[in-house]
């Protein structure tokens, strides 16, 4: 006997189809997909609004896999890192991020990475397997209802730049953010959800021809094509003239101002040069750039740049009328900052 499905992997026009095959009426299709997504049942039994027939007949024929906590670990910044169990043991990481007037989560899209970033602690792990749309979703939900528990506050900001490459999981991606922000998922703004990519140029077009609604940020980190050839293997590919045609493609079609991301590490991209370099490349399009503090990875040799050298390169920018954001890195000492997300639990 073939084991049963996941009714979670289910559109809701496949719900439908399920409840007229066996004769039940359409409303009842509706029901059962609020159950899922709104209320986020884990199991049958806790869809006290259908008949007890119709719980058995749901039972019979499908199963629910959620994800579940298996760890979590405090900052003393206040930052939690979660380490979220999937139904097949495999382990992924999530953070519930708060500051003065939002409480952010940042989760992740795939168990593991290919893209192995140089600089990138999730990078040395192998690539496991991509989420389903329902184990994206799930962190979303146990991240808001975590941020109830602990801030008393809902989430307000969402950002996919945890473990792996979001747009190499594009259908799931997708899936799980239209989950998210319908009224029948958490009903959240898509511009309050961020995407990051470490620069997908075909899919970051798609992303454009699909006329999404959320924030895009590309991971940069060098504006040479030598130095981010070093950083990021990926570049050896779609190297930055293939970046920069398909951001200026992102913004033609959605008129969405893409923000990038750029970690300075100390001497290898953090000069003038570097900048100047920087602000040439930005010319695609209209941005904001964030400057991220490099977070140490055991037995990697980069180092934070220092703060002489990072003020120069944002007082750079800033001159060539670019928006800057310098982002202090939080939950450092629980290796659950930017680029430290390795799932060091087995």
């Amino acid at each position: 006997m073939s084991a049963k499905k996941d009714v979670r992997s289910l559109t809701l026009e496949e719900v439908l189809e399920f409840c007229l095959k066996n004769k039940l009426p359409k409303f009842r299709a509706k029901q059962i997909w609020e159950w899922l997504w709104k209320k986020r049942a884990l199991s049958f039994d806790e869809m006290t609004s259908l008949s007890k027939d119709l719980r058995e007949l749901l039972y019979d024929n499908f199963t629910i896999t959620p994800i579940k906590i298996h760890t979590a670990e405090r900052s003393i910044d206040g930052t939690i890192k979660y380490s979220l169990q999937l139904h097949d043991k495999l382990l992924v990481e999530s953070v519930l991020i708060p500051s003065r007037n939002r409480i952010t989560a940042c989760v992740s899209s795939q168990v593991g990475c290919s893209l192995a970033c140089d600089f990138c602690a999730t990078g040395k792990l192998k690539l496991e397997r991509n989420l389903t749309a329902a184990e994206i979703y799930d962190q979303v939900f146990i991240l808001n209802d975590e941020s109830i528990a602990n801030f008393s506050k809902p989430l307000s900001n969402i950002v996919f730049m945890g473990m792996g490459e979001p747009l190499l999981n594009y259908t799931a991606l997708l899936d799980s953010i239209n989950l998210i922000t319908t009224e029948n998922g958490l009903a959240m703004s898509p511009r309050r959800l961020t995407v990051s990519t470490a620069g997908i140029a075909k899919m970051i077009k798609k992303l454009a021809d699909d006329k999404v609604k959320f924030n895009l940020a590309i991971s940069l980190h060098a504006a040479s094509n030598r130095k981010r050839d070093l950083l990021m293997p990926l570049n050896q590919k779609i190297n930055l003239d293939k970046l920069r045609e398909s951001v200026q493609y992102f913004y033609d079609k959605t008129e969405t101002r893409v923000t990038y991301e750029y970690i300075l590490f100390k001497g290898l991209n953090d000069s003038l040069q570097d900048a100047q370099e920087l602000v040439q490349f930005t010319k695609a399009s209209p941005c904001k750039i964030n400057l991220i503090e490099y977070n140490h990875v055991e037995d990697l040799p980069y180092k934070k740049s220092s703060n002489k050298a990072t003020e120069t390169f944002i007082k750079f920018l800033e001159s060539n009328k670019l928006i800057v954001n310098l982002r202090r890195s939080k939950g450092k000492d629980i290796s659950a900052a930017c680029g430290q997300l390795a799932n060091k639990l087995k």
